[in-house]
């Protein structure tokens, strides 16, 4: 099992969830400042030139999401994903793809946002979007909240691939500084950040 990385981009959750399985992978870092996504041999793994990619045998993987699911389910032995057919199945398959598809485009609104030269955020069209932004954010935000509620992970009362995918997106929320308003998600991805698999997946 190979996986294509980079750091601070969403191959870091691919690598937290190998790290979680605690199965042997071969890890290929791509130095994107020098391109090494183009070469001719990454572009054709991944004709976009992006990361991450996981090739697993015959099968290759090119999407964050689609890796951590394939890899839960690959290795149900680890206990990562819930048992097909149970009650937290559909609850687990929705948390994965609300992190992706409703909480990580608005957070990324705000993390382009912060790298606009300062007269561009100054703007009136910059701030309107931005307050936006703000108004989606804050839905989507306490709907995951509420859907939490009191407990340590978000299905069936154990770790799963689900609070990799969610936490990593929470945590960047985080760090931009948005998470204001929202205790629960302000612990529940800072105590998931502290886990030994996440300092090995951050760890070069």
């Amino acid at each position: 099992m190979k996986l294509y990385s980079a750091p601070r981009t969403r191959a870091i959750r691919a690598r937290w969830l190998l790290e979680e399985l605690g199965v042997p992978y071969e890890l290929v870092k791509l130095d994107l400042a020098r391109q090494e996504n183009t070469t001719p041999a990454y572009l054709a793994v991944n004709p976009l030139g992006e990361v991450p990619a996981l090739v697993d045998g015959d099968v290759t993987l090119l999407e964050s999401l689609a890796i951590c699911l394939h890899l839960a389910d690959r290795f149900p032995e680890k206990h990562l994903a819930p048992r097909v057919g149970s009650a937290e199945r559909g609850p687990y398959y929705q948390w994965m793809v609300f992190a992706e598809a409703r909480l990580e485009p608005v957070v990324m609104e705000f993390y382009r946002h912060a790298q606009l030269p300062e007269e561009q955020k100054a703007s009136a069209h910059a701030k309107d979007e931005l307050a936006k932004h703000r108004t989606r954010l804050t839905a989507v935000l306490d709907v995951i909240q509420g859907g939490l509620g009191g407990r340590e992970f978000l299905v069936g009362g154990a770790f799963t691939a689900a609070d990799v995918v969610m936490a990593s997106i929470l945590h960047l929320a985080y760090t931009l500084k948005l998470l204001d308003g929202h205790p629960r998600l302000v612990e529940y991805a800072h105590r998931h950040a502290q886990r030994p698999a996440v300092r090995k997946a951050v760890s070069g």
